[in-house]
């Protein structure tokens, strides 16, 4: 066909261009002069094509079409009119002149919200349901025959922006095209409009914009929404005028404390918070604001309205001055009606409308080496001069938004000054628990109180959850890109490598661990997880997948893997900061935020960490740390309807409990590391002095607080004893002290609970029967030290040789000459499958045991060999899902399926 656009604006050049694609003869485009010298993008593609482009400043005039514009428009011999977006009135000498007519677009459901602010009103309104709708014109107002409607969700928080990108943009340009092709086809149908339901409002401009304060907290919550950002809702407040924009209603967990702002008409004043501006209704509900625009055009955060301007105007180096001055370049391009940008030039004043606001974020993303800025700080920095002010505070990181306060806990140990967090940490913040509560953490190695630590309560974790909610669905987490998800991750390791002797020493502190070890292992892999996941997060990709065809048409099938959303991470208190990493790290690559519920008995080294993470410039709600009791923290978590997935590290009882709370609250993804019961099978043809060393290890490890630790090494009769004697000479060599003492092999234990637990393990091994080599009782000195412990003579009936003690305890049994499948029987009578281990020379013996061993890791010559690269996880009742490796960030993606038809 022969079509005549007639429009303005990106939505009319995408119309455009997609109806040439389709095949349509655009014989001219009619849309609206230029403005302070920059011509719309409709007129500017067609005049690319070769197209006749018209900018009439007018077609009628005192109501009469002008001859000489309709004559030029009927030269061109259209057979339809498509107006995709038009701001003026076409007379109906040009509306009737094709044969089949004009269509328009209009973002409505017709015939609800007939004229110019129809999105405005659906959202002022509350309509559940928004949309749009193709008519055939008339001279009415928008009330010609219906050609086609579609409808979509209006979402709680959407604005016109949002409504308008995410469907009546996108989805109303496929509409017109589809609509065009049905006229086509002679298949457009014309259904008259009906009047019932019909409502117009009339244009919103700033002068009817004002809030009316006589009205609930949902409906002033519309009327901001429905305004935001043009015109924007105001109300008149400390001597001016004050426009609100980015309002909600997802309060949950939002203290009303802060500064009151007097609001004459309001039912109570408003209250500045650290969130933002609370506003109450009529009925005494409440909505919040998140940015407030000043009279003199400047938009602040509402948090910081009380603060004023920050005077400190910071003195740019040479590079600085270089970079102004490029950008002061990409502002005149931009910007071509000012002959002189100055420092006061306002970007919007100057004629810039919100596409030059995406350009402009874009432009400064190649001037500035891949400077990611969010369109909202165009909008807060609408001078020239606050502009480079803010790229230059960004580029340098002194983004005073990024600023914590932190009452630290200071301590002098292992020659360096301790700074300690020991407060909640939400929302980018650390808080004192709901009610002030805390608790003691003890150092295990004197049994004396290191501080007190906040409790996080019930109440907390909710804050916590909306603030992971909001990083989440709200936030630039999800709006940056995967590869500078990376950098931030890349930023955070090198942080903790920075802090590695500080976070080992806390570890010491807290935790009992050897600092030697805790500094290679604890710290030390904590670093090597987020460096090996930072490097993955933009890798996650999906696939395309042949389908079966239904002929004539054709399919594409493609694959998405998302984050999950809101993560609860559950960890234990042997390796509090590995832990930790092992699943954040995981889980941020993916692109979720998260609520880490740490020990109750090792918070510190998690309260550093989210420290850290402050530093590192991971955005605010993304990481939140709630030290406290798992019955309360934990449980709530599991049991929360915003938590989409929980990882957990512990018990297997506990883990069982989980996975009920799991299902049960909204079945969410789980994945455990529960107990474990690892056997190691030790033949007479192995390397014996490797397998007696690796054999301690496998043990005596961690103080035996490793989850992987050997709970029962079974030894071939011949090099039994043996194997014992020189065990035993070995555990006499080592020495029991200190943690930070350099030369210490074997640290307290975590807690005194534990430390019983110990001590009533041995007791009913001699009870049962076992030998009792050596240790098996607490070490008289302070702390809570016990001795490394060895039981021969382990029957398969006992106690011992069925339950995990956690500790350093090593189990022996024996199993006759060459009787493998014996061997192999007794190793796998259990219901833990954590991990395995095998010593010997024989490569086919070590294939077919490795084969044969129900475990998630086998471990062949050697013991406790893990590495950030590959899988762990567990099998029966240790547990579901993996940790490390490219295996673990499945555990925190789901994959959705998309099928095209063409």
């Amino acid at each position: 066909m022969k079509i005549a656009v007639i429009g303005q604006s990106l939505f009319g050049q995408e119309v455009y261009c997609h109806l040439r694609k389709e095949g349509h003869e655009v014989v001219g485009v009619f849309t609206v002069p230029d403005k302070d010298g920059k011509a719309d993008p409709l007129g500017l593609e067609a005049e690319k094509d070769g197209v006749p482009v018209f900018k009439f400043p007018r077609w009628r005039v005192k109501g009469q079409a002008l001859p000489d514009v309709v004559a030029k428009y009927q030269a061109l011999g259209a057979e339809l009119n498509v107006l995709p977006f038009c701001s003026q009135f076409i007379p109906m000498e040009v509306i009737n002149a094709p044969c089949h007519g004009s269509i328009i677009y209009h973002p409505s459901l017709l015939p609800r919200h007939r004229g110019a602010s129809a999105i405005n009103w659906t959202l002022i309104h509350g309509d559940k349901k928004g949309g749009f709708t193709i008519f055939w014109a008339d001279d009415g107002l928008d009330t010609g025959d219906l050609l086609l409607q579609k409808e979509c969700e209006i979402l709680p928080d959407d604005t016109v922006s949002t409504l308008y990108n995410r469907f009546l943009f996108p989805e109303g340009i496929k509409g017109m095209v589809q609509a065009v092709r049905l006229i086509a086809e002679g298949k457009a149908p014309r259904l008259p409009q009906p009047e019932e339901g019909a409502t117009y409002e009339g244009i919103q401009k700033k002068e009817t914009a004002k809030i009316n304060w006589e009205q609930s907290a949902e409906a002033i919550h519309n009327w901001i929404r429905g305004n935001d950002k043009v015109p924007g809702a105001w109300t008149e407040a400390c001597g001016q005028k004050l426009t609100f924009f980015n309002s909600t209603l997802n309060t949950e967990g939002l203290v009303p404390e802060g500064e009151a702002l007097p609001i004459p008409g309001a039912h109570q004043p408003g209250i500045v918070t650290k969130a933002g501006l609370i506003l109450f209704g009529n009925d005494d509900r409440m909505l919040l604001v998140k940015n407030i625009q000043l009279e003199d055009g400047r938009m602040i955060p509402a948090s910081r309205f009380f603060s004023g301007a920050d005077s400190s105007v910071l003195e740019l180096t040479e590079a600085e001055l270089v970079m102004a001055e490029t950008v002061r370049s990409a502002w005149k391009r931009i910007l071509p009606s000012v002959l002189e940008v100055e420092d006061s030039t306002d970007f919007f004043k100057s004629g810039a409308a919100s596409v030059d606001v995406v350009r402009l974020v874009e432009e400064v993303k190649e001037l500035c080496d891949g400077l990611e800025l969010e369109n909202e700080d165009v909008y807060m920095a609408t001078t020239f001069g606050d502009f480079i002010q803010l790229l230059v505070k960004k580029l340098r990181g002194d983004n005073k938004e990024s600023e914590c306060i932190i009452d630290y806990v200071e301590k002098a140990v292992n020659k360096l000054t301790l700074q300690m967090p020991h407060q909640l940490f939400i929302g980018g913040l650390f808080v004192d628990a709901e009610g002030a509560k805390t608790y003691e953490t003890i150092n295990p190695t004197d049994g004396s109180v290191i501080c007190q630590v906040s409790l996080a309560q019930v109440s907390d974790v909710d804050k916590a959850v909306a603030a992971a909610k909001d990083a989440f669905e709200n936030g630039l987490w999800g709006k940056i890109s995967a590869r500078d998800r990376g950098r931030l991750l890349y930023r955070l390791a090198d942080l903790m490598e920075q802090h590695q002797e500080e976070l080992a020493t806390i570890e010491a502190l807290d935790a009992g661990a050897v600092y030697t070890l805790a500094l290679k292992t604890h710290v030390g892999m904590s670093i090597q997880t987020f460096r090996y996941f930072a490097g993955w997060c933009d890798k996650i990709q999906g696939s395309t997948i042949p389908i079966n065809q239904a002929r004539p048409n054709r399919n594409l099938t493609l694959t998405r893997k998302e984050p999950i959303g809101v993560c609860g991470i559950v960890i234990p208190w042997n390796y509090p900061l590995m832990m930790l990493s092992w699943k954040t790290a995981a889980c941020l690559a993916a692109g979720n935020t998260v609520v880490i519920k740490p020990a109750q008995v090792t918070p510190l080294t998690a309260l550093k960490f989210a420290e850290l993470t402050l530093k590192a410039g991971i955005p605010k709600g993304v990481v939140n740390i709630l030290p406290g009791s798992g019955s309360l923290v934990g449980q709530r978590l599991s049991d929360h309807p915003d938590v989409r997935k929980i990882g957990f590290t512990g018990s297997t009882e506990v883990g069982k409990h989980i996975m009920k709370s799991c299902a049960l609250s909204n079945v969410k993804k789980v994945s455990l590391e529960l107990g474990g019961k690892s056997p190691l099978i030790i033949f007479a043809d192995c390397d014996l002095s490797k397998a007696v060393q690796m054999g301690m290890s496998s043990v005596f490890f961690n103080k035996g607080e490793n989850c992987i630790a050997a709970g029962r090494l079974f030894i071939e009769d011949s090099i039994h004893d043996h194997f014992v004697q020189k065990v035993v000479e070995e555990v006499k060599r080592m020495k029991i002290g200190n943690p930070l003492d350099r030369d210490t092999n074997h640290g307290p234990q975590n807690h005194q609970a534990h430390l019983r637990k110990l001590i009533e393990y041995c007791q009913r091994g001699v009870e049962e029967g076992a030998t009792l080599v050596c240790g098996g009782s607490q070490v008289p000195r302070p702390g809570f030290f016990f001795e490394p412990t060895v039981f021969t003579d382990v029957e398969d009936h006992m106690f011992i040789a069925k339950e995990e003690s956690f500790g350093p305890i090593m189990i022996i049994s024996r199993f006759a000459d060459g009787d493998v499948d014996t061997v192999l029987s007794r190793a796998n009578a259990t219901e833990f499958g954590l991990a395995s281990g095998v010593f010997t020379r024989d490569i086919n013996k070590a294939l077919y045991v490795s084969d044969k061993l129900g475990a998630g890791t086998v471990f062949v010559n050697t013991y406790n060999k893990t590495d950030v690269a590959a899988p762990f996880g567990g099998f029966k009742q240790s547990g579901f899902g993996k940790d490390l490796g490219e295996e673990a960030l499945n555990e925190y993606l789901r994959v959705k399926t998309v099928t095209f038809e063409y």
